[in-house]
């Protein structure tokens, strides 16, 4: 389930915001056990996605660092190669 949280910081582009609702609510599935709330669990659901978005939006902004920003293609490209010796090649 939380396979899809990616490391957002120190890209170029920096990350979007679709990105981060996209981070938070893999998060809060993983947490709660559930990847679609119940009706009644749904407004708690959408507001905890809604503030971990916030607040992880304000921790990308304040993180600092000195190193160069990574490209998105090189490290899609790393992840590939690991999961190619990890796994071997894909069927055909």
């Amino acid at each position: 389930m939380c396979r899809n949280i990616r490391t957002l910081h120190n890209f170029e582009p920096a990350a979007d915001e679709t990105e981060i609702r996209a981070a938070a609510l893999q998060y809060v599935r993983k947490v709660s056990g559930a990847t679609r709330p119940s009706k009644v669990n749904e407004s708690a659901f959408a507001r905890a996605v809604d503030e971990i978005a916030h607040i992880t939006a304000h921790l990308l902004d304040d993180l600092v660092t000195t190193a160069a920003p990574r490209d998105r293609e090189v490290e899609a490209a790393r992840a590939r190669a690991r999961a190619e010796k990890r796994y071997g090649a894909a069927a055909a």
